[in-house]
């Protein structure tokens, strides 16, 4: 039995909405959707009157302010509870384009519906106890998914993976708190006190799957918006070359003059299905002009927040002190282990072992790449993925947290269990010890959505489409 109880917004379910729920513009078909208690009504109204429940009938749609036939649609009934959105839901499908599509809405609004605001059809799924929280998040991320790999985690997730995750470190914050409570209440029982090491037993156990949960979470987050490399060195290095190879055609303007790139230019890039923010940066230099300077200090911004950075170099030519220090910074700051050197222009290069500065950098990866030949692309997609997703491309089946919600509570979590076990080891009295425990299993209920706030759900849904 999963845990599904909803608080009630009896306000919101007791109005008809209605929305288009497919994208605007020409098309074959477009999909109005219509949800809660005046549904068989309004079907009545427009003509759809006497449907079966869950079988598509072909009608002539009317609109009620006798303004006669608007289309012939395939009108489908989905009672409650067994529908989208737990309660009665009907599903209109008329023909595709601008005008169509609208007109049929105004048909429904007219006979007494409202327009849908946006996520309220999973919003009210959710509140009817369709879906869970986590699902319900799931739902926009299959929506929005720019990367197979998103998508995948995202059905993973609509289909509970992780739930089942959660609600079994719920089930285990439970059971220690359980064991506490008969010790305190029963300490008399033949059974004896309390064995530690039971107690013991199950703290790590939840401990290890909290870090477990935890240590991919950066990737996870990253499969959101891909993650952001940044391409930087001098001028002329040939970081738009680079770009232009890896995005698959000429984005960048590429030419011998250095400052030709004045601002950042983005890209999202996936590499065996996996997303990165591909970033071309202006050349990195200390005399500059005014507007290249500007472009300069976009690349700084972005190289403060990079997850990784392609640090070109030409091949050939030593890495001077201002790119060695720059270079040993990235390696010891946020990008800690994820800079990558990329030997440019090796076609022009006749010396192949002459650009091998590892002595320099230390163990920073590097690859040697030309955009006339194509070498070192292969090995460059190689190094990016193991740079940003080898957690998650070992573990390709683990449930991962993808938002930044779920990472606070689960960190929230780690530290009331951590509390427990300091409040445990300095002899306080186990009814105080155990509130930690009790915060950290609020703090999964909330994650799942079993206890929320409005404001929570305003959050979550506001990002949400009109019509899902």
């Amino acid at each position: 039995m999963s845990l599904r109880s909803r608080p009630t917004d009896a306000k919101r379910n007791r109005d008809t909405i209605a929305a288009i729920s497919t994208a605007a513009g020409r098309g074959a078909i477009a999909v109005i959707r219509v949800s809660g208690p005046d549904v068989r009504a309004i079907a009545d109204t427009i003509g759809l009157n006497d449907l079966e429940a869950r079988r598509a009938s072909l009608r002539r749609l009317d609109h009620p302010d006798g303004g006669g036939g608007v289309d012939r649609v395939l009108a489908t009934l989905f009672p409650g509870p067994g529908s989208y959105t737990g309660e009665d839901l009907l599903e209109i499908s008329s023909h595709g384009g601008a005008l169509v599509p609208q007109l049929v809405l105004d048909a429904v609004l007219a006979a007494g519906a409202r327009p849908a605001e946006p996520g309220e059809y999973t919003r009210r799924a959710y509140l009817n106890g369709r879906v869970d929280l986590l699902q319900a998040e799931a739902t926009a991320d299959l929506i929005e998914a720019a990367s197979p790999a998103l998508a995948h985690i995202a059905l993973q997730h609509l289909e509970r993976g992780l739930s089942r995750r959660i609600e079994s470190l719920r089930a285990q914050l439970i059971e220690a708190q359980a064991l506490i409570a008969y010790d305190i209440d029963f300490p008399d029982e033949d059974d004896g006190p309390l064995d530690p090491a039971r107690l013991d037993a199950v703290m790590v156990t939840l401990a290890g799957e909290l870090e477990g949960l935890l240590a991919l979470a950066p990737e996870g987050e990253m499969l959101r918006e891909g993650a952001l490399t940044v391409i930087a060195g001098r001028p002329n290095a040939g970081k738009s070359s680079l770009f232009n190879v890896l995005v698959g055609f000429e984005r960048a303007i590429v030419t011998e003059h250095p400052g030709t790139t004045r601002d950042a230019i983005e890209a999202v890039v996936g590499v065996e299905g996996y997303p990165f923010r591909l970033v071309d940066t202006a050349g990195l230099r200390d005399e500059a002009g005014d507007i290249e300077g500007i472009g300069i200090e976009v690349a700084r911004s972005y190289l403060s927040r990079a997850e990784i950075v392609l640090f070109c170099v030409e091949d050939g030519r030593p890495l001077d002190r201002e790119e060695q220090e720059f270079l040993s910074g990235v390696s010891t700051g946020r990008a800690s282990g994820r800079a990558i050197l990329v030997r440019t222009k090796t076609d022009r290069v006749e010396d192949r072992a002459s650009g091998n500065d590892r002595s320099a950098i230390g163990d920073l990866p590097e690859v040697r790449f030309s955009s006339v030949a194509g070498a070192g692309v292969t090995r460059l997609r190689e190094l990016l993925l193991e740079a940003a997703y080898s957690g998650l491309r070992s573990e390709v089946e683990a449930p991962l947290v993808t938002r930044r919600r779920h990472v606070r509570a689960l960190e929230d979590a780690r530290a009331d269990v951590e509390g427990f076990e300091t409040a445990r080891t300095a002899g306080l009295p186990p009814e105080i010890a155990a509130t930690h425990l009790q915060d950290a299993t609020l703090r999964l209920e909330e994650l799942l959505g079993v206890v929320t706030t409005e404001d929570l759900l305003d959050a979550v849904f506001s990002s949400f489409c009109v019509g899902k």
